[in-house]
């Protein structure tokens, strides 16, 4: 079982993938990754992200990252779990540029609508941590 992911290890894992780029991609973060890098939790088991596209040479490289790095990756978003709303891609918050590779935070709106969705405790608290440090920012 490999450890749990923190700061660090997320954006080591982004730099690493945008070196192995060659073209503009889209790396949208969510939970556990979107909860550690705002700070809402230390670590998290696995980071979900969504890649746009997906080239062969990034899902090559994510597979070898996964095991050089020692980080779980899974590829899950919002929009597996809700309609995609209009506009998310414009509300997405950046984190990081490395070289072709643009790193956000998948759409907060998204993210909240999904876990409210799902109810899980974890999420239904990840909601609460959300709307008390105002993520997503009224309109």
């Amino acid at each position: 079982m490999r450890p749990r992911a923190d700061a660090d290890r997320i954006l080591a894992f982004a730099q690493e993938l945008g070196r192995a780029g060659g073209r503009p991609t889209w790396l949208y973060l969510t939970g556990g990754a979107t909860a550690v890098l705002e700070g809402w939790r230390e670590t998290t088991i696995d980071i979900h992200i969504r890649l746009e596209p997906e080239p062969d040479e990034l899902l090559r490289t994510i597979s070898q990252l996964k095991e050089s790095i020692g980080i779980n990756v899974e590829f899950a978003s919002p929009a597996d779990l809700i309609p995609e709303l209009p506009e998310w891609r414009e509300r997405s918050r950046p984190v990081t540029r490395e070289r072709h590779l643009e790193v956000l935070h998948f759409d907060y709106y998204s993210e909240a609508l999904a876990k409210l969705e799902r109810a899980f405790d974890q999420d239904l608290k990840a909601v609460r941590e959300m709307a008390a440090r105002g993520r997503p920012p009224k309109p």
